[in-house]
């Protein structure tokens, strides 16, 4: 080990800066939200792309086949508007509700959060981008189910760009409320029974027509958020549509997906520091 004088160091090399007594370290910036939420939507994107073609592929068939199941169960245009609405809307909430209830939950059990927990990123940038990466995979199946549906069906292909606001509001209420499940559950499986649960309930209450529902079930209904998205797109098959009563059922669902995502990002904070 040599030693250099100091007298042959440069003169911003004698000497390091120290740090007052009691003096506090400046941080750096605090990541702000948008660029935080595309970074994580980016790699949720890389990651699940792999499994994108087996996802499609599971939620467009099983929408399908309801679509096709239900073909000899209505026998009016009335009620083949909320079959071809209720499994296109299917779609969405298979992944929203079923997918990202299973991902959040196994995240939670195998230490993953623990792994964001030291990203600099806000919570609310971790449950936005991965359940914006999950939703983006229902695009394609969901028009392709509102496609066939509608040509199963007789019904117009017109309004067929109504999904376009359907899919990110009623996805934003049921992602929301998929991320909570996966992250409130104290156990996996529990969060995939309570995705599973989930599922079943947009499956019956959003594909069968609601006047053959009896009342409690309908109440049920109401509550469900999917039900404004399958309820704003079911109305737009008609000669003259209500465009406003169509906006209202879309102001649901993105009112209620605020709220669920909130409630997904205290979840989440919830479980982080656990």
């Amino acid at each position: 080990m040599s030693v250099v004088p100091a007298e042959v160091l440069p003169d911003g090399a004698r000497t390091v800066p120290a740090t007052a007594p009691g003096a506090v370290a400046e941080l750096g910036p605090r990541a702000r939200l948008w660029p935080s939420l595309v970074a994580v939507y980016r790699a949720q994107l890389s990651r699940a792309r792999v499994a994108r073609i087996p996802l499609l592929f599971v939620a467009t068939f099983q929408s399908v086949g309801i679509a096709v199941m239900m073909r000899g169960v209505v026998d009016s245009t009335s009620e083949a508007q909320y079959v071809v609405a209720g499994s296109s809307v299917l779609v969405v909430a298979y992944v929203a509700l079923n997918l990202l209830s299973q991902y959040f939950g196994q995240l939670r059990a195998s230490g993953g959060l623990d792994h964001y927990a030291t990203l600099p990123v806000p919570p609310a940038a971790v449950v936005l981008g991965a359940a914006g990466a999950y939703a983006s995979f229902t695009v394609p199946g969901t028009l392709v189910t509102g496609v066939f549906g509608c040509v199963l069906f007789g019904l117009p292909l017109s309004n067929l760009w109504v999904l376009l606001a359907v899919i990110p509001l009623a996805g934003a209420a049921l992602s929301g409320l998929g991320a909570a499940c996966g992250l409130l559950a104290p156990r996996p499986e529990l969060a995939t029974l309570l995705g599973q649960l989930g599922m079943s309930a947009a499956l019956l209450l959003g594909v069968l027509p609601a006047d053959r529902m009896p009342e409690a079930v309908r109440l049920a209904r109401d509550l469900l958020p999917s039900t404004y998205g399958v309820e704003a797109y079911a109305r737009t098959f008609g000669a003259h549509p209500d465009w406003a009563v169509v906006l209202v059922d879309l102001g649901v669902c993105a009112g209620v997906g605020v709220v669920s995502l909130a409630v997904a990002t205290w979840a989440y904070r919830r479980a982080a520091v656990r």
